[in-house]
């Protein structure tokens, strides 16, 4: 997909404060550093359109972004940073609940998944959620230039099988050579059924 425009549209914790319902909204979310913010700068194309930082659960509200006026990326916060003050864990898990019970422009959630660790108790949770609230899950798997060609598929196959989904439905990304982004806008656009002349143009 080509962008050509991606614009920070507001931040919300809850959703008397979303953007009005309007443009298909494609959701992203993740354990904290797990590469979130730098998956969605490599999409959009923009190296500072998500601020991405050292420090773990620096996502605290759910920020919404717009694409080519086609499409709205919304970036959820990331859960499992045991640093995080405890108000806060507390506050995480209903503020994306919420918004993946009630949204009705979303289509999709992009679950990301280290590919170096096994899913936890929260990515599992996830998984749950979207089967209850019938989203499609896009599984992406972040920072594969950290392992060999050898050891991804076999860390896959430990993904997949912990998650009991198919290894081919693993993305393969990598946030420093850029390796897997086509493929996963591919999955993204034909699940919103964008069409392909307007991506593209």
């Amino acid at each position: 997909m080509n962008v050509f425009q991606a614009d920070f549209i507001k931040s919300a914790a809850k959703p008397k404060d979303y953007p009005p319902p309007g443009l298909p909204e494609v959701a992203f979310v993740g354990r904290s550093n797990v590469g979130k913010s730098s998956l969605i700068n490599v999409l959009s194309g923009r190296k500072g359109l998500v601020r991405t930082s050292s420090t773990p659960g620096r996502t605290q509200l759910i920020n919404f972004f717009d694409i080519n006026s086609l499409l709205t990326l919304v970036d959820l916060p990331g859960y499992g940073y045991a640093k995080a003050p405890p108000a806060l864990r507390k506050q995480w898990g209903p503020m994306i609940e919420s918004y993946l019970s009630i949204r009705e422009t979303l289509k999709a959630v992009v679950l990301i998944l280290d590919i170096r660790r096994v899913p936890s108790d929260g990515d599992m949770q996830m998984l749950r959620w979207l089967e209850l609230y019938n989203i499609p899950p896009v599984l992406v798997v972040t920072k594969c230039d950290k392992l060999s060609k050898n050891e991804q598929a076999k860390q896959r196959a430990v993904i997949a099988a912990a998650i009991n989904r198919d290894k081919n439905m693993l993305l393969p990304f990598s946030a420093l050579s850029k390796d897997g982004r086509d493929r996963i806008w591919s999955e993204i656009t034909g699940l919103l059924e964008i069409n392909s002349d307007l991506v593209n143009s």
